[in-house]
């Protein structure tokens, strides 16, 4: 079996890492999110609407809707970061989810009923950034080598 499909029982490959610290990152992120002072306007949040008075950072509108997809984003990425296949699907799968957000924002107004997440102009760059990283990662750390072989 490569160590492109195999279940890391040593050394984690770049991909895997990679998964790995995007994942915890969407996991802390998503944490963060309900912890006043880090997130302003903590007393508005709301479950899922573009009313949504929080902020985290003071930067990223959110909600508990925003904040429970960050935390299942993080898990899935510790999770899916135990093959390099896997790590490499949740970075590509996860980059295009994130451009698709990206798109989202752009079109559906933010004082929109369809903001339902909800999204700001931060956001959406946040996610056309996350989403283009996430792809690059996924894409980079596995390009095959000169001689055929996939790097994982």
């Amino acid at each position: 079996m490569s160590s492109h499909t195999q279940p890391t029982t040593g050394a984690r490959t770049p991909v895997q890492t990679a998964a790995l610290l995007v994942g915890a990152v969407f996991l802390l992120v998503g944490i963060l999110g309900f912890i006043p002072g880090i997130t302003t306007g903590y007393d508005s949040m709301e479950f899922a609407s573009h009313d949504s008075g929080a902020e985290l950072f003071g930067i990223f509108q959110i909600s508990i809707l925003h904040n429970l997809v960050h935390l299942a984003f993080g898990v899935a990425g510790l999770a899916m970061s135990r093959t390099a296949s896997a790590a490499r699907t949740y970075l590509l799968a996860g980059g295009a989810i994130y451009l698709v957000l990206w798109l989202y924002g752009l079109i559906i107004g933010h004082d929109s009923a369809a903001n339902f997440v909800p999204l700001n102009t931060a956001d959406d760059w946040l996610h056309f950034f996350l989403g283009i990283g996430m792809i690059a990662l996924g894409a980079l750390l596995t390009r095959r080598t000169a001689t055929g072989t996939r790097r994982a």
